[in-house]
Order: structure tokens, then sequence, then C-alpha cells
């Protein structure tokens, strides 16, 4: 009698997932999904979407956003929320416009002080989250408050307006205004430098989340805690690192748009916070904290532009753009909670 061997079994421990498993465990899928079919949508709808001048028009629309919404991402990953981010880009940009206009500095070290302000406010921040135990929403709502008052107050005190402005005349703007605020040309189409800063910004975000220590400790503090404690994870300084973070990210912002437009608004960034976290939270990013994505961030912020410039190429009311904006939130997270849930099975 013949016996036949039966085929040898794979530890499943060393098998090699299948392209959907390794897709599906990726928390930016569902975004690189929307934008493209939002990309194909307007591209449809109209021809202007398409264009050079369109296309660097929606890429510059989601550049400064996209930085802003990879900085709260890494901080809704550890767990956390800033709701300052938005006020945070004006106070920078009016520090920095008020050092160089009215007390004669040159622009690079008023941004140097800026970034200085910027930093301390965002470790402010975390370490009172981290001192108390006050959720981030609370003690951020209150640093929004503060800066916002801030803000108006020292802006009308030394102008005696709400905004800042004559950045054009001041020593170093030529050479600053290089580095944040020119544009590429791009076969005869001028590409803001902001777009490149966001890649850029992405880009390595993206590699310390996922290639480095620091990104691990990003996720452990975000998902469990207590655990990540235990087994000597850094927690106190990993999320004030992440507070630091996002407000770097927002004087980076704040430098931009001072150096772009030579001026500021003292009410500036007042309610873009909650798109920022609109943006992280398409991008794969959950509220509760340990599972998300830099690049899916930059692929919400992406949307955003796509489809705030669209309504306008496609000559609609703007006020569709915030149902736009709620539908999409709604969709994000069923979907972002879906594929999370594939991803912990996909994982076992």
């Amino acid at each position: 009698m013949t016996v036949t061997a039966s085929p040898p079994q794979v530890d499943e421990r060393v098998a090699t997932p299948r392209l959907f498993d390794r897709l599906i465990v990726r928390p930016e899928i569902g975004a690189l999904l929307g934008a493209v079919v939002v990309f194909a949508f307007f591209s449809v709808v109209t021809e202007q979407f398409l264009s050079p001048s369109g296309v660097a028009t929606w890429l510059d629309d989601s550049s400064t956003l996209g930085i802003m919404a990879v900085g709260v991402a890494l901080l809704m990953i550890g767990g956390e929320f800033d709701l300052s981010a938005g006020v945070m880009t004006a106070s920078t940009a009016l520090v920095t416009a008020t050092l160089a206009t009215q007390a004669g500095w040159n622009v690079w070290l008023a941004l140097l002080a800026s970034l200085v302000f910027a930093m301390g406010v965002g470790a402010f921040n975390g370490w009172l989250v981290m001192r108390t135990g006050l959720h981030s929403f609370i003690v951020t709502l209150g640093t929004f408050l503060a800066l916002q008052g801030l803000n108006l107050g020292v802006t009308r005190l030394v102008t005696g307006t709400v905004q800042v402005s004559g950045m054009r005349a001041t020593d170093g703007y030529e050479s600053a205004g290089l580095v944040f605020a020119s544009t590429v040309n791009v076969g005869g189409t001028a590409f803001q430098v902001s777009i490149l800063w966001w890649i850029a910004f992405a880009a390595l975000a993206a590699l310390v989340l996922v290639r480095t220590r620091f990104g691990n400790w990003i996720f452990a503090v975000g998902g469990a805690p207590q655990s990540a404690r235990a087994v000597g994870v850094p927690l106190v300084r990993t999320k004030i690192m992440l507070f630091m973070t996002t407000a770097f990210a927002a004087w980076l912002v704040g430098s931009i748009n001072v150096l772009r437009f030579a001026g500021v608004q003292a009410n500036q960034g007042i309610g873009l916070e909650l798109q920022f976290i609109v943006a992280a939270v398409v991008g794969g990013c959950l509220l509760t904290g340990g599972f998300g994505s830099a690049i899916g961030a930059a692929i919400g912020a992406l949307i955003f532009g796509m489809a705030r410039q669209g309504i306008v190429f496609a000559r609609w009311d703007s006020d569709w753009f915030m149902l736009f904006l709620g539908v999409m939130l709604l969709a994000a997270v069923l979907v972002n909670n879906t594929f999370r849930r594939r991803a912990e099975r996909v994982r076992r």
C-alpha cells in the first residue's frame, strides 16, 4: 500500500502574510482610499482641478494644515490632545513680528525667540497635564483661552491695533523669506516652499514613529500608559516631548505665514485646531490613542486641501465644505475602528 505524505504544516508565525493583510494593518490605508476618491471626483467635476495652477493651489492649501496635522497626530497617538495648537500658530507669528518690527530685532533672532516661546508653552502644557493628572483637553483649553487673550491684549497695547505688519522692511526678512515663504518654479508654475516643508516634516515624523525607540514609546504611552511605565518607558518625558513637537509644528506654520504675508492678525488661527484633529482622525488616528500614522495625517490634510479648493473650482457655495467636513469625520471614525479591529485580528 502506498502512503501519500501530507504536505508540511507551515507555522503561522513565520508564514508570509497576504497582501491584503499587510495593507489592512496600515492606519493610513483608509485615508489613501479617501484621497483617491476625492481626487477622482474633482478631476471629473472641474477641469481647473488638474491644471498646474490648480494643483499648486490645493497643495498649498494642504501644506500648512498638513504640518500641523502631523504634529497633532503624533500627540493623539500618544493619547493626548492640544486645543491650543491653532492659536499657537498666531502667537508664535506675533512674537516674531513684534520683535522684528517694534523692537528692531533681526528676523532670524526673532524667529529663534518665538521658537523658544513655543517650546516653553509646549513643555508647560505637557508638564501640567502630567503633574496634575487633568485631561489634556482641559489643560490646553485653558492655554487656548490664555493665548487668545494674550495675543489680542499685547498686540493692541504695542501697536494700537489687532495686527502687526511691516515685516518686509525688517533686517533679515529676505533670507528668512527665502527659507520659509519662497516659491519653487516647476514647469512655469510657482509652488510654495511650504509644500516641501510639509513633505519633509511628514517624512521625518513617519521615520521617527516606525523606525525609532521613541516611536515605540509614543505608541506605548498612548495605548497602555500604565503598562508602558511598568516596563520602563519614560511616560512623562515622552508626553512632554509630544506637546513640544506640536508646539514646534505651530511655530513652523506661524513662521511660514508671517513671512509669506508680511504680517499677522491677533485672532489668526482660532478654530483651526478642530481641522487639525479631523485631518489626523481622517488619517487613521484614534481618539483613544495608541493607533495612527504620520503619513495618514498628511494624507488627511491633502483631502482637506483638495476638497476645499475643488469646491471653489466647481463654483459651489463654500458652506458645503462644512457638510463635507462632518461627513468625512464620521466616515473616518467608522472606517478607522473597522480597520483597527481587523488589524488586531491579523496581528494575532
